[in-house]
């Protein structure tokens, strides 16, 4: 997997032996975990916030206290088709690993190696957050097929991403993002999948399946949405803008959603793309979620990502 990247273009892995004898782990959170030890605490003097939520909620991820594979090696990250051959046995170390298709089209997943593609995700804020609104956030590093907002502790969510790869990524670029007022949460859950409500089970809207929304960035494995994946920023990209709408009527929409516009300018060579400069990296989260796939009418929808370039 030395040279491998995770997707095309992008996320280079570099894999050597490490001088280290032992890996000493003190907590299971979005930086260490111990599939031995479901019982670490999440920091000091803290617990896993996932142990006040009951069973329900999801189906439990028995991997933690029954796997038995290698001991040290984290969630599987999922690799783009062709991602090399299997990697040769080493006397006295691990077996052959063999990198192989996964039911999800364009991803790959490592046998042997536990991997979990749900995100608890916490400290939202309960009066502005909904389930569109994770799924449109969540969406932009990979392609969510279910969120569950905690019905009793509605500052909680699970997100459910397409793969392993695509929530470690969402974590890399999320957690501790300012969201609503304030600084979430994002972590590796010990569920395993996100259960839909039985019928006639209380849930007032909390629950969404998006396994099939055609809002998915990376349906299309040869998507060029993979080699565009970037932190939140301040400078967000616009795209499939129409060409009859000026540069007042962005403006004055973003500024309808509570932005304040810093700067706008169209592609010199594309004017269906634009960028726009909003007050902070928070405001920028807001428009994303509030004007991803806003409709200009014609079937012809707003498409928003956060930029790498600055205006």
């Amino acid at each position: 997997l030395d040279g491998h990247s995770i997707y095309t273009g992008c996320c280079t892995l570099r894999v050597d032996f490490s001088k280290l004898a032992n890996l000493t782990v003190k907590y299971n959170n979005d930086k260490s975990r111990d599939f031995t030890r479901i019982d670490l605490p999440f920091g000091d003097g803290q617990r896993t916030v996932e142990t006040s939520l009951s069973p329900p909620f999801a189906t439990q991820n028995t991997i933690f206290p029954s796997y038995t594979g290698p001991s040290g090696f984290a969630p599987a990250l999922g690799f783009p088709q062709g991602a090399g051959p299997s990697v040769p046995p080493v006397p006295g170390a691990l077996g052959p690993l063999m990198v192989t298709t996964s039911a999800a089209p364009g991803h790959v997943t490592i046998p042997g190696i536990p991997g979990n593609s749900v995100l608890l995700v916490s400290n939202l804020n309960p009066e502005a957050i909904t389930p569109y609104g994770l799924f449109i956030l969540f969406g932009v590093y990979g392609d969510v097929h279910r969120v569950k907002i905690m019905f009793k502790k509605r500052g909680i969510a699970l997100v459910q991403m397409a793969d392993a790869a695509q929530a470690q990524l969402a974590i890399n670029y999320l957690n501790g993002q300012r969201l609503y007022g304030r600084v979430m949460h994002a972590t590796l859950s010990k569920y395993q999948t996100i259960q839909l409500p039985h019928e006639g089970q209380e849930d007032k809207g909390l629950t969404k399946d998006y396994s099939n929304s055609p809002l998915h960035r990376f349906k299309n494995p040869c998507s060029r949405n993979f080699q565009n994946i970037f932190p939140p920023s301040a400078t967000l990209h616009l795209s499939n803008i129409p060409p009859s709408v000026t540069v007042d009527d962005l403006k004055n929409l973003f500024t309808s959603k509570g932005s304040t516009v810093k700067g706008f300018k169209f592609f010199q060579k594309d004017c269906k793309m634009a960028l726009i400069q909003l007050g902070s990296v928070e405001e920028a989260v807001h428009a994303l979620i509030e004007l991803h796939n806003h409709d200009f009418g014609e079937n012809q929808h707003l498409k928003v990502s956060f930029s790498k370039s600055s205006i």
